[in-house]
């Protein structure tokens, strides 16, 4: 597939994808084909638009179509780069030497974290900024249920300081867009369907340490889905 995408590039106008009406169609045609396969991800199959999409941001970022459509995932409407994708991405890109992480602190304090280091084409020293313990529980990454950074912390470190590390340095590749990690957990603060299941959650494992009034209080929200009480009963559950 990646060499009928280079051949169909080689003919192909110069303009983006949707900066002319000949660039256009020409790239509508070579969708078509992708969408019909396969062997592409779901979320492109039968889908001549998404496909469209991924072959302007491949042509963005210079990489193949079909390495967008395998890393790039869509979380409640939001287009999200695999963490994976991301430290690819900045390792084969030419401007910098490979990501090397590098964990700072006391292993168990809130002082203890990753960051991405490496230098570009000019021997100059890039370092990302530093996601330690105290940034992860700042920002409620570790206490949002169902969390990775319970299971697999030092994998989720070295996936955030990479998403870091690109943001500041490789915003072309990011292109303004988070890692799934990230993104999924943005999706949790913001989204109600997920903010109740949280909830429910956490009313299961610790509703019997709340007082009868309390209590009553809690499952009234969950029952009426009193939105713009989720935040203040999560954090009443929490603390217990």
């Amino acid at each position: 597939m990646n060499e009928l995408v280079n051949q169909a590039k080689a003919l192909a106008p110069s303009e983006g994808v949707f900066s002319t009406l000949q660039g256009f169609e020409h790239w509508q045609r070579v969708a078509k084909m992708i969408s019909e396969s396969n062997i592409v991800p779901s979320n492109y199959q039968k889908n001549v638009a998404n496909v469209m999409i991924a072959i302007e941001m491949a042509n963005r970022i210079g990489v193949s179509p079909f390495m967008v459509m395998q890393n790039l995932d869509i979380i409640k409407g939001k287009p999200s780069w695999s963490s994976t994708f991301i430290i690819s991405a900045i390792n084969s890109c030419g401007r910098f030497e490979p990501l090397r992480f590098v964990f700072e602190g006391q292993p168990k304090t809130d002082g203890y974290g990753c960051r991405a280091i490496t230098k570009d084409k000019n021997g100059q020293e890039c370092k990302g900024p530093l996601v330690n313990w105290q940034m992860v529980k700042a920002e409620g990454w570790f206490d949002k249920s169902g969390s990775k950074w319970k299971t697999m912390p030092e994998l989720m470190f070295q996936y955030r300081a990479a998403s870091f590390f690109g943001r500041l340095y490789a915003p072309d590749i990011m292109n303004g867009m988070h890692s799934v990690e990230e993104t999924v957990e943005i999706v949790s603060k913001i989204d109600p369907n997920a903010r109740l299941e949280e909830l429910q959650e956490l009313f299961v494992e610790n509703g019997e340490s709340l007082s009868d009034e309390d209590r009553e209080g809690i499952e009234r929200v969950i029952t009426n889905k009193e939105v713009n009480m989720y935040a203040k009963a999560i954090t009443h559950l929490k603390s217990l």
